[in-house]
């Protein structure tokens, strides 16, 4: 870490301090929220969750090295250095802001409906080729996701990517306010989280609260084939950065050429400059992330050949459009989280896959008042697309079921007895849910069973 002395730590959040004046002077090596990876020197962030209490090992991580603890009541005879606080994760927000402010480099802030980990993860790829670059790991991208990434920076940290997610009005002011992001890119303004948000318009409020929070002179990088983005003709007095696979922009692509397992090729184009690149993925969507890649690229300095590098260097992270070939079946896992825009977007990749395409989909959760139309569109999505076979699980899915004139189960247990009557060998197989289904059991049991 930069340094960052406990005096400091304790006037950013605010808290009461307790130690001694040669404490205030000690730096922190890391900022955890986990007592199992505290180290020598570490701040350990002490958080009453729904099953365990941060307070109750407090002690243990004293032990482990623990330079000093964030709490909300005093610990009992630990005659080590503490901060109290009325509220442990209000503070890891104000200490992580005042940790950002540490930092004169560029900071991606990454948002959207749908594409948020994939494109942060493909501007890793190519920020990558010129910096020491930052990012967002696993799902770290809500209020307390996010101050930990921000503390995790490394001194020596060129560029971040920082991902921010939201599900409420409000929240991603918290989060910009942290994060200050130089460059703002937004992927699609989907239909998501639509109890709180209401409709699209509310998630397009919701996700452009960031450009209230930007740093001054901030970019903006925005999907030009969102019809909600598309429209904002300026930002904080500056015009956006727009990018599109279906029309010109500022940053577009020509030859879009979907080899399902073989990568998408395409040429991503700006001014007269035409980068021709495979994209080791396999949805076309991934040319969009690309372009925002590329755009981001190109105001930090990088090289035709640096971006076209970092283009093919992209790498697939955990249950998102991964593909498993089992020998008898394909498996597209996808399984981490859905909603209509993104179930959409993966049968589109399905339908590029030759030989039979099944779709094993679940229920969408968070759409408001409109759930069950969302889900049966969402299946005559799939019939129209020519998926050979739909199976639903779950009790909305009941109306995916009916839209894709498909099979239906209430739960993975009855989809597990009848799966060797539906699947044949030779079949690829999509797998998508909202991550509270927990389809990565049926990941899990089409693997064992074929």
């Amino acid at each position: 870490m930069k340094s960052f002395t406990l005096e400091e730590i304790a006037l950013a959040c605010g808290g009461k301090f307790a130690g001694s004046e040669s404490d205030k002077k000690t730096e922190i090596t890391s900022v955890e929220r986990d007592s199992r990876a505290v180290k020598n020197g570490s701040l350990f962030l002490a958080i009453k969750g729904e099953r365990v209490d941060g307070h109750d090992y407090i002690k243990q991580c004293f032990q482990s090295g623990a330079a000093c603890v964030i709490c909300e009541k005093p610990p009992l005879d630990c005659g080590k250095p503490y901060i109290l606080v009325d509220s442990t994760l209000e503070a890891v927000k104000k200490i992580a802001k005042a940790y950002r402010q540490k930092f004169n480099i560029p900071i991606i802030g990454v948002s959207g409906s749908v594409g948020k980990t994939s494109t942060k993860e493909m501007l890793y790829a190519v920020l990558s080729q010129k910096f020491k670059t930052h990012k967002t790991q696993g799902n770290l991208n809500n209020e307390l996701g996010v101050p930990l990434t921000l503390l995790a920076m490394q001194e020596d940290a060129e560029a971040a990517i920082i991902e921010m997610g939201i599900s409420d009005f409000g929240e991603m002011t918290r989060l910009s306010e942290m994060v200050r992001p130089t460059v703002c890119v937004l992927t699609i303004i989907g239909t998501c989280h639509l109890e709180n948000l209401i409709d699209r318009d509310g998630v397009l409020r919701a996700k452009t609260e960031m450009f209230k929070n930007a740093a001054e002179d901030a970019e903006y990088i925005l999907n030009a084939d969102d019809d909600k983005l598309c429209t904002l003709k300026e930002v904080n007095g500056k015009k956006p950065i727009f990018y599109s696979i279906s029309g010109k922009s500022d940053y577009y692509a020509e030859n879009i050429q979907n080899n399902a397992e073989g990568g998408v090729s395409c040429d991503l184009c700006y001014d007269k400059t035409k980068i021709s690149a495979t994209i080791p993925a396999i949805g076309s969507y991934m040319v969009s992330n690309a372009l925002a890649a590329v755009a981001v690229g190109r105001l930090l300095g990088l090289s035709d050949e640096q971006l076209k590098n970092g283009v093919e260097s992209y790498k697939t992270v955990g249950s998102r459009a991964n593909v498993i070939n089992t020998g008898k079946i394909r498996i597209i896992d996808d399984c981490y989280n859905a909603n209509p825009t993104s179930v959409k977007a993966s049968i589109d990749t399905l339908a590029n896959f030759s030989g039979r395409k099944v779709a094993v989909l679940g229920d969408m959760k968070e759409l408001g008042k409109n759930e069950r139309i969302l889900h049966f569109e969402t299946g005559k999505y799939a019939k129209d697309k020519g998926i050979d076979l739909v199976i639903a699980v779950g009790e909305l899915s009941q109306e995916l079921a009916k839209g894709a004139d498909g099979e239906w189960f209430a739960d993975v247990q009855q989809l597990k007895q009848a799966v060797p009557a539906l699947i044949n060998e030779g079949d690829t197989v999509l797998v998508k849910a909202s991550h509270s289904m927990h389809f990565e059991k049926v990941v899990d049991f089409l693997k064992s069973e074929f």
